[in-house]
């Protein structure tokens, strides 16, 4: 990704170990939500560029690695698939004229997502009707 590209953190992620601080791989990987062996993968797969690592040689995790650790755990948590989530990655890595590239691959997703939140939404009337009739019935027991 590029480095003047911004992901919104999570909601009271805050920064890491203060001003300039960084996280291990444990630290950054509870911070996203995820394990430390998918963390791993997903700097093994180039879905994020390799981070810094410390004079031992162990990863360190900025606060800028932890906002494209976030996108990409919303991208898969909403269904993208990794073929699209690393094709993401590799526009983002190529600069600014693939701009109208990632944008076109998030609006076909955003497609996707919201297909399903409409199928999700039909799912959950049908499910509400049902609770409903089975509250009805056993006020009539």
């Amino acid at each position: 990704m590029s480095t003047t590209e911004t992901i919104t953190p999570t909601a009271g992620s805050g920064g890491p170990a203060g001003a300039g601080g960084t996280l291990s791989v444990g630290e950054a990987a509870a911070r996203v939500g995820l394990t430390t062996y998918t963390l791993r993968w997903y700097e093994q797969e180039g879905l994020v560029a390799p981070v810094g690592r410390d004079s031992a040689g162990r990863r360190r995790y900025t606060d800028l690695d932890l906002d494209r650790l976030v996108l990409l755990t919303r991208l898969r948590r909403t269904g993208m698939p990794v073929r699209d989530m690393r094709r993401y990655a590799d526009l983002a890595r190529q600069g600014r004229h693939t701009m109208a590239a990632r944008r076109k691959l998030f609006e076909e997703h955003r497609d996707r997502v919201l297909a399903r939140m409409a199928a999700l939404a039909e799912d959950l009337r049908v499910l509400d009707r049902k609770i409903d009739l089975y509250r009805r019935q056993e006020q009539d027991c």
